[in-house]
C-alpha cells in the first residue's frame, strides 16, 4: 500500500464548509477564529473553481483555470488562506475531475466543441460518441419536440438562443432557414425526453446537465488540474478531496498521476465501499472520504435484533405494498432493472454496441454470431448483480463479475443456446486484452458505478424504508447494526492500513444528518411501541397515500423533532419522486403528490404529529446517548475526522438542499455537544501522536452484567473513549449495576467534566454519572 505519510499539511481534523454565493471566501475567513478555537487543523472547502453562476454547490465546474469569482476569486481564496495560516489552519479543497457543467455559454471548452465539432482542440476533453446521432452531439435541452419549440429558437448573429440557453453557430450557417441552421450544426437540439435513449455523451450518473471529462488523456489532465496544482505548489492549499473517482475511465492511473503531480499531498477519495469491500491497496491516497466509517458508527448504535422486529412491523403496516420494498435485495434488483431501462438506457445501448462490434470483428470465432439483443441482455443481467460500484484495473474483475452472477444471469434467457452470450460477455470483461476489450471493460465499469449510485442511493434507499437511518451512502439496509466486535475489528484494520483516511458522520450528501439518524436508531430498541403508535396515528380519514410513504413520513418527523412543515414537505416530495413508484421527476403525477402534501400537513405535521413528538421527548435521554456517542466515537476513532459545518452542535437536517444552508459562526446557542466536540478536537490537537500513523487502537472491554452496553477503546495508551450503547435496552435491563471498566495503568482525567479523575477498576455507572459518554486523558502514573 502507498499512502500519504505524516508531514507538513497533513490534517489531524478537518472542518467542511459549503461555499456558495451566500457564503463566499470572505465569510469563511470571518469564521476562521472560531473554527481555529475548535481544534481542527484544516478547513475543508467545497469546490473552489469557476462554476455555473448561482450554483449552491460548485460541482458544476465551467472553467478549471479560474477560482470562482462569485466566491471572491483567486485573491479571495488567497486571503482566506492567509487568514487561516495566521490562526494555524490549512486548507483542503474538493476537486471534480469526472465532469463539467453542460452549460455552453459559460463552459468555453464545450462552446468550442459545439462550434468546431470533432476538429476542436477541446473535443478530446469530452467523452462523445460521434459515430452516433449522425456525427452530431445530442443536446436534450428543449421543453418539447423541436417543432413545438421552433418559435423560441432565435438566431442572433452567430449565436442560436433558446430561453436562457445560447449555442454557437457553425461558421457560415447563420443566414440559412431555421431548419437548415439546425441541421448544419455539430449538435442536435432535442426534446429533453430523448436523453433517456439517444444521448451520445458520457455524463455524471443520469444528469444530462453534467458532461463527463476525459482526464485519462494527459493533455486534458494537465489543462484541468493546472490551477489546483499551482495552488498546492504555492501553499494556498494543503490537500485534496477527489469527487466521484468511480466515474473515471481509469481511476488507478488518474490517482497515480495526481499523486505525482501534487507531490504526494494528503488526498482522500469519495470512494463508496460496499459492505466488506476494501479500498484498492495500490491507490496512492490517504484513504476514503469516510462513508465506510459512517456505516460502522451508525451501526454501533443500532440494535440488530430490534431492526429485524422493526422490519416485520413495517411489512405488516405497509401491506399490500410489501412486495415493493419489504426485501432489500429484491428492492435493489428491481431498482437496477428500472434504472438501466430508463435513466441509463443510452449508456446501456452504447455498452451493447461496443460489445456487438467487438464480437463481430473478433478473430476468435467463438465470439461471433451473437445477437445484439442477447449481448445487451447479458450485460444488463450482469450489471444488476454487481455488489460493488465497479471493478478496477488494480483488482480482479473475476471477483466482481462472478461466476455465481453469470449463472444467475443465464436464467434470463428462454433459449439455453442464447444464454451463451453471458459467457461471452463475462469472458470479455474478465479476460480483456487489447484496446477494444479495454473499451468494453472501461465502459462497463463506468456504467456499473452510475447504476449502483442511481439504483441504490437514489432509488432503493427511497423504496426500502423500515429504518431510514440505514439508508445512507455506504450503508447496507439489509444488514443493519454493527456489533462491538466488528466495530473494533474495523477500527484496528483502519489504523493498520489507512491511518490517515477520512471519517465522516454528516456530509453535504447525507440524506439525514448524524443527529437525525442517531434519533431514528433508538426505534430499533422499541420497535413494538413504534408500530403501535403508528397504527394509532395513521388514520384512513387522513388520506394516507400509501403505507410506505406514511412509515417514512412518521420517521422523518420523529428524527427531525418538532416538525417544520416546509422542510418536511420538501424532503418527502423528493422522497416519492426518487422512489419512482407513483410519481417521478420526469413523469410527475400531480394527484399523488397533492395527496402526499395533504397527508403530511394533517398527519405528521398536524395534531397527530404532536404524539410522535411527545414520544420522541419521552425517549430523549436515549436519543442524547446516541447523539453524543456518535460524535465522540467519530472524533476519536482511527482516521482524520471531518466535521461538517454546524455539526459540532445539535444539527438536525434532511436531504439536500436542506443540509446545505449556511450556518451561523459561532453557533447561536452552544450546548453539550459543542462542548464535547471542542474537547475532543483540542485533545487530538494536543496529543497528535495518539491518533496519527504510529498510534495504536485497543478495545477496552467492560466486565459485568451490562458489559455489552459499554463500548470503549484506548488510543496509544493515552486516551480512553467510552460510550453507552443501546441505552434504552440498558435501562429496561436494570441499568449498569456492578459493571466495571478496568482502565490501563495511570491516572485518568475526565476531559468532558474537569476535576474528575479515575484509576484502576471503576464502576461504569460512576464514569457515566453526568454524561452517557466519557473521554479520559492519561495524566500520569497511577
Amino acid at each position: 500500500m502507498t499512502s500519504a505519510q505524516p508531514g507538513p499539511g497533513v490534517p489531524t481534523a478537518t472542518y467542511r464548509l459549503q461555499l456558495q454565493p451566500a457564503f463566499p471566501f470572505a465569510a469563511a475567513a470571518a469564521a476562521v477564529p472560531y473554527l481555529a478555537s475548535l481544534g481542527v487543523s484544516h478547513l475543508h472547502l467545497s469546490p473552489v473553481l469557476e462554476a455555473v453562476p448561482g450554483s449552491a454547490h460548485g460541482y458544476d465546474v465551467v472553467d478549471h483555470a479560474c477560482v470562482r469569482a462569485e466566491l471572491g476569486g483567486e485573491e479571495g481564496l488567497r486571503a482566506l488562506a492567509r487568514t487561516a495560516r495566521e490562526h494555524g489552519l490549512g486548507l483542503v479543497a474538493d476537486i471534480v475531475p469526472n465532469h463539467m457543467a453542460m452549460a455552453p455559454r459559460h463552459n468555453h471548452a464545450l462552446w468550442d466543441v459545439l462550434r468546431e465539432g470533432p476538429s476542436s482542440p477541446y473535443a478530446r476533453w469530452f467523452d462523445i460518441d460521434w459515430e452516433a446521432q449522425g456525427g452530431r452531439m445530442l443536446l436534450p435541452v428543449l421543453g418539447g419536440p423541436v417543432g413545438a419549440e421552433r418559435d423560441r429558437l432565435v438566431v442572433d448573429g452567430d449565436v442560436l438562443r433558446y430561453h436562457e440557453h445560447a449555442f454557437p453557430l457553425r461558421a457560415g450557417t447563420e443566414g440559412l432557414p431555421l431548419a437548415e441552421v439546425l441541421d448544419a450544426q455539430w449538435y442536435r437540439l432535442a426534446w429533453w425526453r430523448l436523453a433517456r435513449t439517444e444521448l451520445n455523451y458520457r455524463r455524471f450518473f443520469s444528469i444530462s446537465e453534467l458532461i463527463g471529462v476525459r482526464v485519462e488523456d494527459p493533455e486534458v489532465f494537465d489543462a484541468t488540474h493546472a490551477k489546483i496544482l499551482q495552488l498546492l505548489a504555492e501553499g494556498v492549499l494543503d490537500g485534496l478531496r477527489v469527487d466521484h473517482p468511480d466515474g473515471l475511465a481509469d481511476p488507478d492511473g488518474y490517482l497515480a498521476r495526481l499523486h505525482e503531480a501534487s507531490g504526494g499531498r494528503w488526498t482522500v477519495v469519495e470512494k463508496i465501499l460496499a459492505d466488506g469491500e476494501r479500498l484498492p491497496p495500490s491507490w496512492p491516497v490517504a484513504g476514503t472520504t469516510g462513508y465506510d466509517a459512517l456505516r460502522q458508527v451508525d451501526g454501533l448504535f443500532t440494535d440488530r435484533v430490534g431492526a429485524g422486529e422493526l422490519l416485520a412491523a413495517y411489512r405488516r403496516f405497509a401491506a399490500p405494498q410489501t412486495d415493493r420494498g419489504g426485501d432489500w435485495a429484491a428492492t435493489v434488483r428491481r431498482a437496477a432493472y428500472k434504472v438501466l431501462a430508463h435513466e441509463l438506457a443510452a449508456e446501456t445501448d452504447r455498452l451493447a454496441r461496443v460489445a456487438a462490434r467487438l464480437c463481430a470483428s473478433s478473430p476468435d470465432l467463438a465470439l461471433r454470431d451473437r445477437a445484439p439483443w442477447a449481448l445487451r441482455t447479458a450485460l444488463v443481467e450482469l450489471l444488476v448483480r454487481m455488489r460493488v460500484y465497479r471493478p478496477y484495473a488494480s483488482g480482479d474483475a473475476a471477483a466482481v463479475v462472478t461466476e455465481e452472477a453469470a449463472e444467475q444471469a443465464r436464467h434470463a434467457f428462454l433459449v439455453p443456446e442464447e444464454a451463451g452470450a453471458v459467457d461471452v460477455v463475462r469472458r470479455l470483461l474478465v479476460e480483456a486484452d487489447g484496446a477494444a476489450d479495454g473499451e468494453l471493460r472501461t465502459r462497463f465499469a463506468q456504467t456499473a458505478s452510475a447504476l449502483r449510485a442511481k439504483s441504490v442511493e437514489d432509488t432503493a434507499f427511497y423504496r426500502y424504508v423500515p429504518l431510514l437511518s440505514t439508508t445512507e451512502v455506504g450503508g447496507d439496509p439489509g444488514r443493519p447494526g454493527v456489533s462491538p466486535e466488528d466495530f473494533h475489528a474495523y477500527c484496528a484494520r483502519v489504523q493498520r492500513d489507512w491511518p490517515l483516511t477520512g471519517t465522516v458522520v454528516s456530509t453535504h450528501d447525507t440524506k439525514r444528518s448524524a443527529d437525525v439518524r442517531a434519533a431514528l436508531a433508538v426505534l430499533t430498541e422499541c420497535p413494538e411501541r413504534w408500530a403501535r403508535l403508528l397504527a394509532e396515528v395513521t388514520l384512513p380519514e387522513e388520506g394516507v397515500p400509501d403505507g410506505q410513504l406514511a412509515w417514512a413520513a412518521w420517521q422523518t418527523v420523529f428524527g427531525l423533532g418538532p416538525a417544520d412543515e416546509e422542510r418536511v414537505q420538501g424532503a418527502l416530495l423528493k422522497h416519492v419522486r426518487e422512489a419512482g413508484l407513483y410519481t417521478s421527476w420526469t413523469e410527475q403525477e400531480p394527484p399523488y403528490e397533492e395527496a402526499v402534501a395533504a397527508f403530511v400537513a394533517v398527519g405528521p405535521c398536524g395534531p397527530p404529529g404532536g404524539r410522535v413528538t411527545a414520544f420522541r421527548k419521552e425517549l430523549e435521554p436515549h436519543v442524547r446517548a446516541n447523539v453524543l456517542g456518535t460524535a465522540l466515537v467519530h472524533l476519536t476513532m482511527p482516521g482524520v475526522p471531518d466535521v461538517y459545518q454546524g455539526t459540532e452542535g445539535e444539527y438536525r437536517t434532511l436531504v439536500d438542499p436542506d443540509n446545505r444552508r449556511p450556518v451561523p459562526f459561532p453557533p447561536e446557542a452552544p450546548g453539550e455537544k459543542d462542548t464535547l466536540t471542542a474537547a475532543a478536537l483540542r485533545l487530538r490537537a494536543r496529543r497528535p501522536a495518539a491518533f496519527g500513523t504510529t498510534a495504536t487502537y485497543t478495545p477496552l472491554p467492560a466486565d459485568g452484567p451490562a458489559s455489552a452496553h459499554c463500548v470503549a477503546f484506548v488510543r496509544s495508551g493515552e486516551v480512553v473513549t467510552a460510550v453507552t450503547r443501546l441505552s434504552l435496552r440498558l435501562a429496561e435491563a436494570g441499568g449498569w449495576r456492578e459493571t466495571r471498566l478496568v482502565l490501563p495503568p495511570g491516572r485518568w482525567a475526565d476531559v468532558l467534566t474537569p476535576g474528575r479523575e479515575f484509576t484502576g477498576s471503576v464502576r461504569v455507572a460512576e464514569v457515566f454519572e453526568r454524561l452517557p459518554v466519557a473521554l479520559l486523558e492519561r495524566t500520569g502514573a497511577g
